[in-house]
């Protein structure tokens, strides 16, 4: 068990889309007022598609009062780093000490090298990182006499001036997760910031990356505690594991991978709080223990949680949807034909926190957070709104990531399932019917959006749009669930699956 003691730190990590550029500086200001200690962005200077992040934290920094601003974690191999130490200062002078650095050795390297960076080998990354850290310090450090004097073997600095001083002292945080990186965190970084989906090893790897850091700080004369251990996580993580995160491994900052409100909403005002309770009164000797949970039950092939029904009969009938027909008696499964049911859910579950986020949109241009051209633009990103929301389109993406199975294209699901059971032809005509309805519902909150600038702020056509929307989309899933888990699981996604 290792607690270092640090003070609890919430934040969200946000991505900088260059599309949706109002509602990222929403995002921040809804983190802010959500309590969150940190707001950071990823930093990938070859990426058309996104904002520049060291532009991106300055207007976030002054479109916000409190909450602290870090990149996560910077690209040093484009950054350089005098300019980098200076812009930090200068921010956080500007900000009133908000800034923090989460620094990179470098990734990507086809990239970086394309728009004219260094390529470098994992040693040289690491190298070069270790130089870095050396500079800015020296940069920082105003009140030695004489320049910045550097001869390393990726970065010389001969003579540069030194200043401005931060604010404060600004945390240098190191995106690690190779031994010889995590040695460098030990040796001269203030903390380690890796991402818990990184940690293929889970917490064993975390357990013994704070190993080799906490060895590292000793054999460099400094305490294990002055590294501070930050996380990124998911949004699926509850107060009880993140508790047991900085109970057991130290853990105390939890950066949130979420690009909506209500999650980052809930994070501040649930989480944040659940967690900084149990860990007060673990520390202090007056936490109750926790009753062991039963084992959950296996799950059988029946898969389907569909989400309660809205009201969708003002376009279609459901009583009159055709029913799959049961599964012969008997039938045994292939050992992964469950697994593969199961992932219909999965891809159900994009469709609904799209459908959250549309709903977050629309939200943020109610409060005056986010443009009518900025909530269009986030539409149009949907894979809603693109009409290739369907089974057979976005299993081609999620199911290749997910049994790595290559090569499934649209369209190619629904044909095998006709081929394999005749009976479930009505079901998937019924179901296409469906995906072309509510395509046009999505299209009509487009419409509703527009009319909203003639409307002159009235927002009942908007949220009579988005109401359809709901119960159609919702209905729909369902329905599928109901009717396609139980056949995915005896037949697979494509011929010979199963």
């Amino acid at each position: 068990m290792t607690d270092y003691g640090h003070d609890l730190l919430f934040g969200s990590f946000i991505t900088p889309a260059a599309g949706q550029a109002e509602a990222v500086v929403a995002l921040s200001q809804i983190s802010e007022r959500e309590g969150l200690d940190l707001v950071t962005f990823q930093d990938h200077p070859y990426q058309a598609g996104f904002l520049d992040t060291w532009t991106l934290m300055s207007y976030v920094a002054a479109a916000t009062e409190t909450i602290r601003i870090s990149a996560n974690v910077i690209n040093l191999p484009l950054r350089p780093p005098v300019v980098l130490a200076r812009s930090a200062a200068s921010l956080d002078l500007l900000s009133g000490g908000r800034v923090e650095l989460g620094l990179g050795a470098g990734a990507f390297w086809d990239a970086i090298e394309a728009v004219g960076g260094p390529r470098r080998t994992r040693a040289e990354s690491v190298e070069a990182l270790d130089e870095a850290i050396t500079i800015i310090r020296a940069v920082w450090d105003d009140s030695e006499r004489g320049g910045v004097r550097v001869a390393g073997k990726h970065y010389r600095v001969a003579g540069a001036k030194r200043g401005p001083a931060p604010a404060h002292d600004i945390g240098i945080w190191l995106g690690a997760y190779k031994p010889r990186m995590l040695r460098l965190v030990g040796r001269a970084a203030d903390g380690w910031l890796p991402s818990l989906p990184g940690l293929k090893g889970g917490r064993a790897e975390l357990a013994a990356g704070n190993k080799i850091i906490d060895e590292a700080a000793e054999e460099a004369g400094r305490s294990p505690g002055a590294v501070r251990r930050l996380l990124n996580i998911g949004a699926d993580t509850e107060p009880e594991a993140l508790a047991e995160l900085a109970l057991e491994h130290g853990i105390s900052a939890f950066i949130l991978m979420a690009d909506d409100s209500a999650t980052i909403q809930r994070l501040g005002s649930e989480i944040a709080p659940a967690v900084r309770e149990l860990v007060s009164k673990e520390r202090s000797g007056t936490r109750t223990p926790k009753a062991e949970a039963p084992p959950e039950p296996q799950p059988s092939v029946d898969l389907a949680k569909p989400t309660p029904k809205t009201r969708a009969s003002r376009l279609w009938d459901e009583e009159a949807r055709p029913v799959a027909p049961p599964a012969p008696t008997g039938f045994r499964y292939a050992p992964h034909g469950p697994e593969i049911g199961r992932h219909l859910i999965d891809v159900h579950g994009m469709l609904r926190d799209e459908l959250q986020r549309i709903h977050d949109v629309i939200a943020q241009v109610k409060s005056g957070a986010l443009s009518v051209a900025g909530a269009r633009s986030a539409l149009n990103e949907t894979a809603l709104r693109q009409n290739n929301w369907e089974l057979g389109a976005f299993c081609a993406n999620y199911c290749t990531r997910i049994t790595q199975h290559h090569g499934l294209e649209d369209g190619q699901i629904f044909p095998h399932l006709r081929r394999s059971d005749p009976g479930l032809v009505p079901v998937i005509d019924r179901l296409q019917e469906e995906h072309v309805i509510i395509h046009e519902v999505v299209e009509g909150v487009d419409r509703a959006l527009i009319e909203l600038v003639r409307s002159d702020g009235d927002f009942t056509a908007l949220q009579q749009a988005m109401d359809l929307l709901s119960d159609t989309l919702l209905s729909h899933l369902s329905y599928e669930e109901e009717q396609l888990v139980e056949p995915l699981a005896r037949f697979g996604f494509y011929p010979g699956q199963v």
